[in-house]
C-alpha cells in the first residue's frame, strides 16, 4: 500500500510535475480549511492542468517565430479603412476556418501594419492552442528552394501540415525567378484545403506576375488561394510616416 512517502516517487512517475512540486502546500491549506476530499484533489487537478496548459503556451510560442510586441490590443483600427476590430475577433474566436483550410489575405500598402496584424492573429490563435509558423515569404521559399534541391521537398511540406496556420510576410519580397516562383507555388497547392495561410502583400493580384513570373502560375495561385478566403484591402497613411513626422515636430527638424 501506497504512503505519504512514496507520493512524490508516484507523481514523479506519472509525470505529474506541477503536483510533485505543490502538493504539500496545497494538503496544509486542505487541513487549515477543512477541505472535503473532493476539493483536495480538484485543486490538484486544477494545479495540473493550468501548468501544463502554460507549458503548451510557451512551446507554442517558441515554435511559432512569432515577432514581439504585436498584439490585437496594439493595432490601431481607428487609423485604418478596410479592416475592422469585430471582423478580427470573430476570426479568432470563431475558428472552424482553420479546420477548413480558409485563408486570409491582407493587402495594403508599405507603413499600415499588416504584418502587425497577421501576428496579433496569430499570437490571438496561440491562446486557443492553435499551432501556428511565422515567416517572412522569402525565408520559407528559400528554405522550401534547398529541400527541393536535396531532393526533401515534400517532406519539407509535409513537416509545415502540423500547422494549422502558417503566416506568409511580404510575398511580394520573393525573387522572380523560375526555382523560387516553382516551390511557393508548390507550397501554396500543397496547402490548398489541407491548412490555412495568412498572406499579407503590398502588391495587388494584378501585380503577382512580378512574383511568379508565368501569367498560368500566377492565375493558379490566386485561384488556389481565393477560392477559400477573407480579403481585407487595408488603406490609410503609414503608420511609420505618422510616427517620423511626429518625431520630427517634437524635435523642432524639417523634412
Amino acid at each position: 500500500m501506497a504512503n505519504i512517502q512514496s507520493l512524490p516517487i508516484l507523481l514523479k512517475e506519472l509525470r505529474l510535475s506541477a503536483m510533485a512540486k505543490d502538493w504539500e502546500v496545497i494538503a496544509q491549506k486542505a487541513v487549515t480549511e477543512q477541505w472535503e476530499p473532493e476539493l483536495f484533489l480538484a485543486e490538484l487537478c486544477e494545479l495540473e492542468a493550468n501548468h501544463r496548459h502554460e507549458s503548451r503556451l510557451k512551446r507554442l510560442l517558441k515554435e511559432s517565430k512569432l515577432p514581439v510586441g504585436k498584439q490585437l490590443h496594439q493595432y490601431k483600427f481607428d487609423e485604418i479603412e478596410g479592416v475592422t476590430s469585430l471582423q478580427i475577433k470573430q476570426k479568432v474566436s470563431q475558428i472552424d476556418w482553420l479546420r477548413q483550410g480558409h485563408n486570409i489575405l491582407l493587402f495594403g500598402a508599405s507603413g499600415l501594419g499588416k504584418t502587425h496584424l497577421a501576428c496579433a492573429i496569430g499570437y490571438s490563435l496561440l491562446e486557443k492552442a492553435v499551432r501556428v509558423k511565422f515567416s517572412t515569404s522569402t525565408a520559407i521559399v528559400q528554405e522550401l528552394q534547398r529541400a527541393k534541391e536535396t531532393l526533401g521537398l515534400n517532406d519539407a511540406l509535409r513537416k509545415l501540415d502540423k500547422y494549422e496556420l502558417l503566416i506568409l510576410d511580404d510575398i511580394g519580397y520573393v525573387k522572380k525567378n523560375d526555382s523560387e516562383s516553382q516551390v511557393l507555388f508548390e507550397l501554396i497547392a500543397h496547402r490548398y484545403e489541407r491548412g490555412s495561410l495568412l498572406i499579407t502583400s503590398n502588391q495587388t493580384f494584378s501585380e503577382w506576375d512580378s512574383i511568379f513570373g508565368d501569367n498560368m502560375m500566377t492565375v493558379a495561385a490566386i485561384d488556389r488561394l481565393v477560392h477559400h478566403s477573407d480579403i481585407y484591402k487595408i488603406e490609410g497613411e503609414s503608420y511609420r510616416k505618422k510616427q517620423a513626422m511626429k518625431l520630427n515636430s517634437n524635435t523642432g527638424q524639417v523634412n
